[in-house]
């Protein structure tokens, strides 16, 4: 159970930077959507291995009062001195990029920082679930709880008796369905704020936004 786990992880995190994280609850389950409090966040990384791949850039937007609140948007690269290789084809991230970028440990307290209170939103979140809790346990020792919010899960559900081809659920191809405009895409910044946007067209597919919970969707 999350509470459990959680209490384990908290007594784990007394002094260090994540202590304050578990000093302060999750965002409870019967909390009305509208009067919620979210971030969006996205990660460009290079490779899908959280032991061997590393996070090259992170991005994230507030969602709040069922609105995204752009002046909130960070655009974090990460310092490496090993080379992006041949996942810069993917991001378009280079060496000299993320040359002088945060260190990982700036960087993850930052956006766990910005997750206190909130919930998180990603499209496919146990790529970045898990990458933040690999960062976690590597600069910290201890990683975050956190309750999550999986756009792709969302649409998977919504659409499970239709035809699923390769690319259905990807986050271009989701948004498409619902109008909203392209992007350029593998950009942490940008995914992030497109993802923002396609939960709050699912919630208008799911219901009336006024009746729903965080619970209807985590």
């Amino acid at each position: 159970m999350i509470w459990l786990r959680r209490l384990q992880y908290a007594q784990r995190a007394r002094g260090t930077p994540l202590a304050q994280h578990y000093a302060r609850p999750l965002p409870g389950l019967s909390t009305p959507w509208l009067q919620g409090e979210f971030l969006a966040v996205d990660f460009e990384t290079s490779g899908l291995d959280t032991e061997h791949d590393r996070i090259l850039s992170m991005g994230w937007v507030q969602v709040k009062d069922a609105r995204i609140l752009m002046p909130s948007a960070r655009h974090l690269l990460i310092h490496s001195d090993e080379s992006v290789g041949q996942s810069a084809t993917v991001h378009g991230l280079t060496d000299t990029d993320i040359q002088h970028g945060l260190s990982l440990s700036a960087a993850v307290l930052e956006l766990v920082e910005a997750l206190q209170g909130r919930s998180l939103i990603a499209h496919g979140a146990p790529i970045e679930l898990n990458f933040l809790s690999a960062a976690c346990r590597r600069c910290f020792g201890v990683p975050p709880t956190l309750r999550a919010i999986d756009t792709l899960a969302i649409e998977r559900r919504l659409r499970r008796h239709e035809v699923d081809p390769h690319g259905y659920l990807r986050l271009h191809a989701c948004r498409e369905r619902y109008g909203l405009p392209n992007y350029r895409a593998h950009n942490a910044a940008i995914d992030a704020i497109a993802c923002a946007e396609l939960l709050l067209a699912q919630v208008g597919r799911i219901g009336n936004p006024a009746k729903l919970t965080l619970r209807d969707l985590v």
